[in-house]
C-alpha cells in the first residue's frame, strides 16, 4: 500500500458543495491522509488545533480561501490551506495560488499519488509551533519583502523599536531561506560584557586564558551552514566591531589563543533599535561596519502602527497559554481596549497583558476587567467585586460559532488600575470597609462585621482618607 511508506497527515476537510463518499475517503487514506470533515467555519475553529492542513473546495471565487486564511491568522495558527477547484475554473485556481494556497488540485482528482505530492512535507510537528503573525497590510508587505530577501545571501539589518518582534522577523528570514535546515543562532549584544561577547562569538582554544580547560566553538562556528542573529548590534563595543568587520569581510576567523584560520559559511542578520547613523556621527559605531551589515534594511513598525496584528497576536498568545482544548474568547469591549491602547512596550508588553488576563480570568472569556496594562493611568481598577462567579461549563456557544460572548461585569466608579499587588490589597480593603459602613448603622457595628476593633476601624479610615477616600465618610 502507498500509505505504508508515508506518515499520516491530519487534514480538516471543508466542502460546502458535495459530501465526501466512502470511495474517495479510501483513496485519500491510501495517500496517508486522515480526514476530519467540518461544515462551517465555526467547526473549523475547533478543528484547527489538530490539523496539519486544511482542504477546502472553492466555487466561483477564492472568497472562502480568504475567509479561512483570516480565521487561521486570527487564531494564531500557521496551518497551510490546500484548495480543490473545478477544472473549468482556471481563473479561481490562479487566484488561489496568488493568495497563498499551499497547493491547488482539481476537484475530481482522487489519485493517491497526486494527493501525496500535494501534502508532501506536512507531517512535521513544527507546523504547530511556528506561529508568526503578519495580518496587517503593513506587516504583509514586510513579510513579502522579507521572503524575497531570504532567497539571497545578503546581510540584513532589522530596524525597529524594542519588543516589536525583530527576532521573529529574523527567524522568518532564516526559515524562508535555502539555509532553513541549518542552525539559527542568536546573541543579544547588549546582554553580555565585552570580553564575554568576544569569546561567545569567536570561541577560544584550550589554554587561551585561565579557566580555558578545553576548546570552545563560538557562535559563528556553531551557526556554520545557517544563520547568526546579532540583536542590539548598536551596543557592541567599538573594539569588537573592528574584529566583527574583519570576520564579515574575510569570512574567516581565529579563535582566541589560536593560530589556525577557520572558514565560515554563515548568513548574518543584525538588529537594532538605535539610530546607527547618529551613532556613527557620535563615534559610537563604525561606518564601515554599518555599510557591511546593512546591505538590505528591513524596518518593523511599532505595534500601534500595525493595528491589524493586535488581535491575532492576542489570540495567538491566549492559545499558547491555554491549558485545555477550549479556546479563550475576547469580548467586543475588551477588543476595543486592546485595539485603542498605544502599546509602548510593543509585542513584549502585549504578551504581559495577555498573561495577566489569563491569571485573572476565572472562565474562558476575556473581558475589560481582566486587562491590566503597564501604563496604569489608562486603566480601570481591578477588584474581586468586578467579577460574577462563572458556572463551570456555561460558556454559551462561542466556541462553536467563533463569536464573542461577554460575561457579566460590574462597573467601578472613577476606576484606577492598581500598579502592584500592594495597591490591589489596599483597594480590596477599601471596598470591604465601605461595604460594611454602608450596610450598618454605626461604626461599632461595621467594625464587628469586619472582625476588627472600633479603634482599628478609625485608624484604617484615617489612612484611607489620607489617600483620597471619597468625601462624606469620616473617621
Amino acid at each position: 500500500m502507498i500509505a505504508s511508506s508515508v506518515n499520516v497527515i491530519h487534514a480538516v476537510w471543508l466542502d460546502p458543495f458535495s459530501p465526501l463518499d466512502a470511495a474517495d475517503r479510501a483513496q485519500l487514506s491510501a495517500a496517508g491522509i486522515s480526514l476530519e470533515t467540518v461544515s462551517t467555519l465555526g467547526d473549523l475553529t475547533l478543528a484547527l488545533r489538530r490539523a496539519h492542513t486544511v482542504v477546502i473546495r472553492l466555487g466561483d471565487s477564492a472568497e472562502l480561501l480568504q475567509e479561512v486564511q483570516t480565521l487561521v491568522a486570527q487564531l494564531g495558527h500557521t496551518v497551510p490551506v490546500l484548495c480543490r477547484v473545478d477544472r473549468r475554473r482556471m481563473e479561481v485556481a490562479v487566484d488561489a495560488m496568488r493568495l497563498g494556497a499551499l497547493h491547488v488540485l482539481p476537484a475530481d482528482e482522487w489519485s493517491p499519488g497526486a494527493w501525496q505530492d500535494a501534502v508532501k512535507g506536512l507531517n512535521g510537528p513544527q507546523l504547530k509551533t511556528k506561529s508568526y503573525v503578519f495580518v496587517d497590510p503593513t506587516s504583509q508587505h514586510l513579510l513579502a519583502l522579507a521572503q524575497r530577501v531570504a532567497q539571497t545571501d545578503v546581510t540584513a539589518l532589522l530596524v525597529g523599536p524594542t519588543g516589536a518582534g525583530k527576532e521573529v522577523l529574523a527567524r522568518v528570514l532564516h526559515e524562508s531561506s535555502p539555509r532553513a535546515k541549518g542552525p539559527f543562532v542568536a546573541l543579544n549584544c547588549a546582554a553580555m560584557p565585552e570580553h564575554l561577547i568576544e569569546d561567545m562569538l569567536f570561541g577560544h582554544e584550550k589554554g587561551a586564558f585561565t579557566g580555558a580547560l578545553k576548546e570552545h566553538k563560538g557562535l559563528f562556528e556553531q551557526a556554520h551552514g545557517g544563520t547568526i542573529f546579532l540583536d542590539e548590534i548598536g551596543e557592541m563595543p567599538m573594539q569588537l566591531q573592528a574584529k566583527l568587520l574583519r570576520v564579515l569581510q574575510e569570512k574567516k576567523l581565529n579563535r582566541l589563543g589560536g593560530e589556525g584560520v577557520i572558514d565560515l559559511d554563515v548568513r548574518v542578520i543584525a538588529a537594532t533599535n538605535k539610530d546607527l547613523k547618529l551613532a556613527i556621527e557620535q563615534r559610537e559605531f563604525r561606518e564601515d561596519l554599518y555599510f557591511r551589515i546593512s546591505t538590505f534594511r528591513l524596518r518593523i513598525q511599532a505595534l500601534k502602527d500595525r493595528p491589524g496584528d493586535i488581535m491575532p497576536l492576542v489570540l495567538q498568545s491566549l492559545a499558547r497559554h491555554s491549558k485545555s482544548d477550549l479556546p479563550f474568547t475576547v469580548t467586543d469591549e475588551a477588543q476595543a481596549m486592546l485595539q485603542n491602547y498605544p502599546w509602548p512596550g510593543n509585542v513584549r508588553e502585549l504578551e504581559n497583558v495577555v498573561q495577566r488576563a489569563v491569571v485573572l480570568c476565572m472562565g474562558r472569556t476575556i473581558s475589560p476587567a481582566h486587562l491590566m496594562f503597564d501604563d496604569a493611568m489608562t486603566d480601570r481598577e481591578v477588584v474581586m467585586s468586578d467579577f460574577e462567579v462563572a458556572t463551570p461549563g456555561v460558556m454559551g456557544n462561542s466556541e462553536a460559532t467563533g463569536s464573542f460572548a461577554p460575561i457579566a461585569i460590574r462597573s467601578t466608579p472613577e476606576p484606577l488600575m492598581p500598579v502592584n499587588l500592594g495597591d490591589a490589597v489596599k483597594t480590596s480593603e477599601h471596598q470591604a470597609i465601605m461595604a460594611a459602613i454602608q450596610s450598618t448603622e454605626s461604626r461599632m457595628e461595621a467594625a464587628a462585621k469586619l472582625g476588627i476593633s472600633p479603634r482599628t476601624l478609625r485608624y484604617k479610615l484615617a489612612q484611607l482618607r489620607s489617600r483620597g477616600m471619597p468625601e462624606g465618610v469620616s473617621a
